[in-house]
């Protein structure tokens, strides 16, 4: 059953904590028509209105009643995109429990403060892991033992290049950039040192850590739903991130042929 019709500062704090629930999804890796069903879901339940307009760094929304007697309208700028699957999921299942039994905002904010303090992995649980995938890579590929510990190494060096760089408020371009130079140059110098021994293939997939897979896939997804102009900017910042990523992997290879 739907809320009592909604009043004038009902709707603006409805409309900031909807604002704060789009941002949070869009910064962290959900696709565009995922943003808008739990948008809606949660409008649904207040009895209003939600218009949406979603681009790679900001989020727009205006809501407005059954008469259109109150609307609010608000943007908010994203961070760039990262990927935090627990906050999607979160605010996704949120939103499925209002659609069921409506909650008061008081409850709605006090759960969005609950995911945003969610604790990340700790920096050297992401190194290892992350590390460990770009052996498994490399194991996969047909490297040896000795060949995914490189792999390992290189890895680990290019994230946490990759981390510091960030850190530092660098273009994100060029910490993806700095990332495949570092992880290619040192699995390149191994295989550069001893040659014919299988490292190669620790050089090839030095750098598979780097690839934009969140992106592109919803860059897809968001061109198969209709979400044209969303799903373009997706594909640009997928599509340079690759090419950030192949022009560091480039550097590193014309260094050891020169």
């Amino acid at each position: 059953m739907n809320a009592p019709k909604t009043t004038d500062q009902k709707i603006k704090s409805l409309g900031m904590l909807l604002l704060r629930c789009g941002a949070m999804m869009q910064a962290n890796g959900a696709s565009t028509s995922r943003i808008r069903h739990s948008i809606d879901r949660i409008a649904h339940q207040f009895d209003v209105r939600a218009e949406l307009f979603i681009t790679h760094q900001a989020f727009s929304i205006t809501l407005s009643d059954a008469d259109n007697a109150h609307v609010f309208s608000a943007v908010k700028r994203t961070t760039h995109p990262g990927v935090n699957f627990r906050i999607v999921s979160g605010i996704s299942r949120m939103s499925w429990r209002i659609s069921q039994d409506i909650w008061p905002l008081q409850k709605i904010e006090k759960e969005l403060n609950r995911l945003d303090g969610l604790p990340h992995f700790s920096r050297p649980t992401v190194l290892l892991f992350v590390g460990l995938s770009g052996a498994a890579f490399c194991g996969l590929s047909g490297g040896r033992p000795l060949a995914m510990l490189v792999a390992f190494a290189a890895t680990l060096i290019g994230l946490f290049i990759r981390q510091e760089t960030m850190r530092r408020r660098f273009n994100p371009y060029f910490c993806t950039f700095f990332a495949a130079f570092g992880a290619s140059l040192l699995s390149g110098l191994v295989n550069q040192l001893f040659p014919h021994q299988g490292f190669e293939h620790a050089f090839m997939t030095s750098v598979l850590f780097l690839i934009p897979g969140v992106p592109l896939i919803n860059a897809f997804t968001d061109l198969l739903e209709g979400n044209i102009l969303n799903g373009s900017l997706r594909a640009v910042n997928g599509s340079l991130i690759s090419f950030m990523i192949a022009l560091g992997f480039l550097l590193s290879l014309f260094i050891f042929q020169g």
